[in-house]
């Protein structure tokens, strides 16, 4: 069977990662990774819950609608707090381990480093990052809310179980991919090592369209697809698991 071009180029990426760097190379950034996906996690699914608890309605239920809202709140906070300073850790981090002479000897060390070359350059993107992060889950919390819905039906006490959820929530990410990819590459740009070349968020738009056309937009979609899927899915079977252990101690709904 032949591979189609996008799974090669992913394939030819791992291959020559490894040939390069070792296998360990494929887990470079992998740190600031972590260090960043406990807050954003944690301030994420704080905000949905806070949101969403105000917003249901008198049987419990929250609507798609709501869910897009709430998700949305979560997603604009999210990126203000935690991601925009972090992928712009993350970006140059990985950018300089990946380069022939690195200058960061480690996580905290290159955090220093950037703040401190930086200041507020760490805010780098802001604008397209609230738009990536507010759409993200906008989408991803509309998709899992109109599947739960569907789901349980007339019963919202309804439970629904770990593989459901793992379904559902692969779903929502596979929509979050499609819908806001665009504003992935964007982000991405404005926060690597040549942000300089860009004046604004709608200056770096302009110019992938104008020197390397449309389909730019989309570059990492087909690896991004399987990363995030997993992701997601893994994300949400955590966080409903989480919130049904918590009703049993402290009620959250």
């Amino acid at each position: 069977m032949l591979m189609s071009a996008p799974d090669s180029c992913c394939s030819d990426c791992v291959k020559q990662t490894v040939q390069s760097h070792g296998v360990k190379g494929l887990y470079r950034g992998l740190s600031s990774l972590l260090y960043g996906s406990i807050p954003k996690s944690a301030v994420r699914f704080g905000v949905f819950e806070f949101l969403s608890n105000r917003a249901k309605d008198e049987s419990g239920r929250l609507d798609s609608t709501k869910g897009l809202l709430c998700g949305l709140g979560a997603g604009v906070l999210e990126a203000v707090l935690v991601v925009c300073p972090m992928e712009t850790v993350k970006v140059k981090f990985i950018h300089d381990q990946t380069s022939a002479n690195p200058k960061y000897k480690g996580f905290f060390h290159g955090v220093g480093e950037i703040v401190r070359s930086e200041g507020r350059g760490t805010y780098q993107g802001l604008t397209a990052t609230v738009l990536k992060q507010g759409s993200n889950q906008a989408i991803r919390f509309f998709v899992m809310t109109s599947l739960k819905n569907w789901y349980k039906g007339d019963d919202s006490n309804k439970n629904i179980n770990p593989f459901v959820t793992g379904v559902f929530g692969a779903t929502a990410g596979a929509a979050s991919v499609f819908g806001n990819t665009p504003l992935d590459v964007i982000k991405t740009r404005m926060q690597g090592l040549e942000a300089h070349k860009y004046k604004n968020t709608v200056d770096c738009a302009l110019k992938i369209l104008r020197n390397e056309g449309l389909t730019a937009f989309y570059k990492g979609t087909i690896p991004r697809l399987g990363r995030v899927c997993l992701d997601v899915a893994i994300v949400f079977i955590i966080y409903e698991e989480v919130v049904k252990a918590l009703n049993v101690v402290w009620k959250t709904d």
